[in-house]
């Protein structure tokens, strides 16, 4: 608990809004591929293919639209960030793995790295000083 603590010290000491931007703008992008595969049935159907034979499969499939639909909110407004960003991480390893399993999509492998990666940042940034998480630290 202690390095924790010790993160958020460090980046509430060092915040800058581009940084603000970055975690709205990665909540935006996961929000909207929740829904784009909440109302895109096909491209699910996809999905699932190289997943069809693995026990646990669809499981993972049943996971991946909550967790891009309020992981994205949450990670938005910047309350229960790394938790949220934490989610991320093996539907994003996943769809990395889909990529080399199934067909090859440049576009689709690049913006799994980038989210990826801007989702390992925040586990170890957190949501800092322009969040719901530093406001309510603040009202204690």
């Amino acid at each position: 608990m202690g390095l924790i603590k010790k993160l958020n010290k460090w980046a509430n000491a060092h915040t800058y809004l581009i940084l603000d931007l970055i975690r709205v703008l990665l909540g935006i992008v996961l929000f909207v591929k929740g829904i784009e595969f909440m109302t895109n049935f096909e491209e699910m159907e996809k999905l699932a293919l190289p997943f069809q034979n693995v026990p646990g499969g669809m499981l993972v499939l049943h996971y991946l639209v909550p967790a891009h639909f309020v992981g994205g909110i949450l990670i938005m407004v910047g309350l229960l960030t790394r938790w949220a960003a934490i989610a991320q991480i093996p539907i994003l390893f996943g769809a990395i793995l889909t990529n080399f399993l199934g067909t090859m999509n440049t576009n689709n492998l690049m913006l799994a790295l980038i989210v990826l990666l801007t989702s390992l940042f925040f586990v170890v940034y957190g949501s800092g000083k322009n969040s719901v998480d530093y406001y309510l630290k603040m009202q204690q």
